[in-house]
């Protein structure tokens, strides 16, 4: 993969995952995937982040794996080494930016204004994340940011459900959303992957509100 934007070819959703086991990464990935989710959102927000995405990139090759929660360079490069074939990151600095094109590794950078939209193209990336999204202005503010900003495609996340997630995607500048619903602390805890090949399945699903 090149370019980020080719992650909405795969489907209108990509789990953001927080993982506090390794022993379950790769059931959990298989679920997914089974459900019809191939992408990949795992948050470096354990301590067994790293040791998860490893073990994912290499027990599950059909998932499209990413990092979450990429905050430094050196973020990128251990998610780079981990086996992740691209970054999300909360917000955008030109040093993550810088990072990533030296590793040669795509970015979804995370913006909710004007301001940081602007940094993040400055540096030639058009596909962004808006995060928080419901906190940061929901579909009030993606539609305001579509006046100046033709050119920029999004990916909300933060706060969106399974019943709000079509709303956003009938958005002009909205290609998939984000979203944690996909793998519950509860089924994760329970270990109980047919609920998230459930869960996968009826997000992979999704249409724009029509």
């Amino acid at each position: 993969m090149t370019d980020t934007l080719e992650l909405a070819s795969y489907g209108p959703v990509i789990p953001v995952i927080v993982l506090q086991r390794v022993a379950d990464a790769v059931p959990m990935a298989e679920a997914l995937v089974a459900g019809g989710v191939r992408v990949l959102e795992v948050t470096l927000r354990t301590p067994v982040a790293l040791q998860a995405m490893e073990a994912i990139a290499k027990a599950v090759p059909q998932a499209v794996l990413g990092a979450g929660t990429v905050r430094s360079p050196a973020d990128a490069r251990a998610a780079r080494d981990a086996g992740c074939r691209f970054a999300v990151s909360p917000g955008y600095t030109a040093a993550v930016g810088q990072a990533c094109r030296e590793i040669g590794l795509p970015l979804l950078p995370g913006v909710s204004t004007a301001g940081e939209v602007m940094a993040a193209n400055a540096d030639g990336l058009h596909f962004l994340k808006f995060f928080p999204a419901t906190a940061a202005g929901g579909i009030p503010m993606l539609k305001a940011l579509g006046g100046p900003f033709p050119d920029v495609v999004f990916c909300p996340t933060g706060g969106i459900t399974p019943e709000t997630a079509p709303q956003f995607l009938a958005l002009d500048n909205v290609r998939v959303c984000g979203g944690s619903w996909l793998t519950p602390a509860a089924a994760m805890e329970q270990q109980d992957w047919g609920r998230i090949t459930a869960l996968a399945r009826a997000a992979a699903a999704l249409r724009p509100a029509r």
